[in-house]
């Protein structure tokens, strides 16, 4: 469920994977005048939100294809050192991490690129939780993060499990009914660090806890490197890429957020994950995202100018800009899809 600004009023809009949000043009007032809302024909644009719910994902597949039609590829800044943990707020906004350089980033659903938040304790992979508070992945200190972003103030979530620091959470993924957090965990040793690189861990896994702060699990602890990880809308299945064993595992969430029926979804590895409204899972690395569908098929290829593309997501005001983040830069396509909501 998610909140859709229908002609000044919120809406309140139930989605499975297919939840584009539609937008109405009209004035601010609209809501608040009957002529001016009898103009703009607010409760048309409410249908139409409604309808939005559904998306043709056949005529997708087999005709039009995932990406807008002439949509090519748009560099919209290389200013930056390594971006990554591309996540999108309710409003469509793109929030990035340029962690060499301490930064996260906004790219606003009109266009303007400006800095939100430095330091930021070196963040890298982050993901919105339902109250629109911004999970971080902030590895400088081995910590998870809750940032308000109104005030930009951060609580401190977790930094250890059973007395050892974490190696450096990396991405994250919120529950979307439990609001449980998953997150990964793998060693990788930043020459911008103002830590021990040692590990105080056994392994690098993957974590659960509540949205509070407690109740912290290990969930995985038989995969060489996790690191990209995303769940469906239902939050009945979990993705968890493991980038170095090259390959990408599904699992089933239960009712208390354990992960059972391991299964293998596709023979390539991930740094980033990200889902679109027809249950189609974008994985990212070396030079582009490769797309697969439900089935674990690889469907799309997108090729990325850059050394390395570290992560994607999908933004915009109707969530069908892919919002690519690769090396020093990052990159918009429009799509025929929208992000799963």
């Amino acid at each position: 469920m998610y909140q859709v600004l229908v002609c000044g009023v919120f809406v309140l809009v139930a989605t499975g994977f297919c939840g584009c949000a539609a937008s109405c043009d009209c004035p601010e007032d609209a809501a608040g005048s009957n002529e001016t809302a009898a103009a703009c024909d607010c409760a048309a644009a409410k249908e139409e939100s409604e309808a939005a719910t559904t998306c043709d994902c056949a005529k997708v597949a087999e005709a039009e294809g995932i990406i807008a039609a002439g949509a090519e590829l748009v560099a919209v800044s290389s200013a930056f050192r390594f971006t990554e943990g591309p996540a999108a707020d309710a409003a469509g906004n793109v929030y990035f991490t340029d962690q060499p350089n301490d930064q996260i980033m906004i790219y606003t659903v009109d266009g303007e690129l400006k800095q939100f938040m430095q330091p930021a304790g070196r963040s890298n992979g982050m993901y919105f939780d339902t109250d629109g508070t911004l999970i971080a992945c902030a590895d400088n200190k081995n910590e998870l993060w809750r940032i308000n972003v109104e005030t930009k103030e951060h609580v401190v979530l977790t930094q250890r499990y059973e007395g050892g620091l974490f190696n450096g959470p990396n991405d994250a993924w919120v529950h979307p009914q439990k609001r449980w957090i998953y997150f990964t965990d793998p060693m990788y040793r930043r020459q911008w660090w103002d830590r021990s690189p040692a590990s105080e861990l056994s392994s690098e896994g993957a974590y659960r806890i509540n949205h509070d702060g407690t109740g912290l699990v290990r969930v995985i602890d038989d995969l060489v490197k996790p690191n990209g990880i995303i769940g469906t809308p239902d939050g009945k299945t979990l993705y968890v890429a493991d980038i170095d064993g090259r390959k990408t595992w599904a699992y089933t969430i239960g009712p208390d957020g354990t992960l059972t029926d391991k299964r293998l979804f596709c023979e390539a590895g991930s740094d980033g994950m990200t889902l679109d409204c027809c249950g189609n899972v974008y994985l990212t690395g070396g030079n582009g995202v490769m797309v697969f569908n439900p089935d674990g098929e690889q469907i799309e290829q997108i090729r990325v100018p850059q050394g390395w593309t570290a992560n994607a997501t999908f933004g915009g005001k109707d969530r069908k800009t892919l919002f690519i983040t690769a090396s020093r830069a990052v990159y918009t396509l429009q799509m025929n899809v929208c992000g799963a909501q």
